[in-house]
C-alpha cells in the first residue's frame, strides 16, 4: 500500500518466488477482489502489515465490507526477529526509498543483511526509526530468494530531492543463481 518506487517491477518478485500477479490501481483494488470474491471464491486477504494501524485497519474495512477474512500473520511481531527471519530464509530486500531522518543516498539500493541490520538497530536508537520501515522511514524491493532465482538489475539510477531518494530500477531480468 502506497508503495511507489518500483512497483512496476513486481512481476519480477512474482517470477522468482513462482507467483501469478494482477497489476492494478489502489483505486480499483477493492473493485478487483470484490470480483475475485465472486468469480473465484477468495475467502481471505493476506497483507504484510507489522505496525502500521493505518495499513491494518482500512484492509480490515474493506475485506469486513466483501464478507472475507483479514488476515495478518506478522502483525505486531517483534521487528528485529522478523527481519533476522528474512534474511535467515534467504530473502534478499533492498532499500528502494528513504524518506526519514538518518537516512541519505548511500543507503539507497543497500541489500539489508545481518550488517546492515545492525546500522538499522543503530538508526533506531539515534533518530527512532522504524527498523521495518513500517513508518514510512524506508522502502524494499525483493532482489532475490533462496529459492533459486535473483532478479539482476541492469540499470538503476538514485534520485534525491533534498531529504529523501528513491533506487529506480530502470530495467531488469531474472536469472537462476
Amino acid at each position: 500500500m502506497f508503495h511507489y518506487p518500483n512497483a512496476r517491477m513486481s512481476r519480477y518478485v512474482a517470477e522468482i518466488l513462482d507467483l501469478d500477479v494482477i497489476e492494478t490501481s489502489e483505486d480499483d483494488l477493492w473493485k478487483l477482489i470484490a470480483s475475485m470474491v465472486e468469480k473465484d471464491h477468495v475467502e481471505a486477504v493476506i497483507s504484510g502489515a507489522i505496525a502500521s494501524d493505518y495499513q491494518k485497519t482500512r484492509i480490515e474495512a474493506a475485506c469486513t465490507e466483501l464478507g472475507i477474512m483479514s488476515y495478518t500473520p506478522l502483525w505486531r511481531m517483534d521487528q528485529e526477529k522478523e527481519l533476522m527471519e528474512i534474511i535467515a530464509r534467504g530473502i534478499v530486500p533492498i532499500i528502494v526509498s528513504v524518506s526519514a531522518e538518518g537516512f541519505d543516498s548511500t543507503d539507497l539500493g543497500v541489500k539489508i543483511d545481518t550488517e546492515y541490520l545492525e546500522i538499522l538497530k543503530k538508526k533506531n536508537a539515534r533518530y527512532g526509526i522504524n527498523i521495518t520501515g513500517e513508518g514510512g522511514e524506508y522502502e524494499t524491493f525483493v532482489n532475490g530468494t533462496s529459492y533459486g532465482k535473483k532478479i539482476f538489475i541492469e540499470k538503476s539510477e538514485i534520485l534525491w530531492q533534498g531529504s529523501h531518494g528513491y533506487f529506480i530500477i530502470n530495467s531488469a531480468k531474472t536469472e537462476e543463481q
